[in-house]
């Protein structure tokens, strides 16, 4: 009976041990800072985009995403300017992709909606978006 109940005691600290690094929470208010010369990029995937299909995004180029229903994009860019492509995957209907060329400032945030309209992908700017940040 003693090694049973040793048994139990060891499962019960594990489990515990468990749920605690589960519960483990980071600051809200320690969000770190963004680098230095740059701007926040913010991409909406739109609500009706369709449950199977992925946003997927690149800047210059080179995807920084990829993104299911639910799940938006925040980065930022250095100052200068920058080609931001939004494009569906899987591309089953032939859909082209969103291109547009944003001219950068530091300090800024650009905030764009990605869709699908009339069978191509859209970047729709969100107005009011393009204040100070920091």
């Amino acid at each position: 009976m003693k090694k049973y109940s040793s048994i139990i005691y060891i499962v019960s600290l594990a489990c515990a041990g468990l749920i605690l690094i589960g519960c483990e929470t980071t600051q809200s208010g320690a969000a770190t800072a963004p680098p230095p010369n740059s701007a926040r990029l913010l991409v909406n995937r739109v609500a009706n985009f369709g449950s199977d299909l992925s946003l997927v995004l690149s800047v210059d180029g080179k995807d920084v995403g990829s993104f299911t229903e639910g799940r938006n994009y925040s980065g930022y860019l250095s100052a200068g300017q920058h080609v931001i492509t939004a494009r569906v995957n899987p591309n089953l209907t032939g859909a082209g992709p969103a291109r547009k060329t944003l001219n950068v400032k530091a300090g800024q945030t650009y905030s764009f909606t990605a869709g699908l309209s009339g069978g191509n992908m859209t970047l729709v700017k969100n107005q009011g978006q393009t204040v100070p940040t920091y």
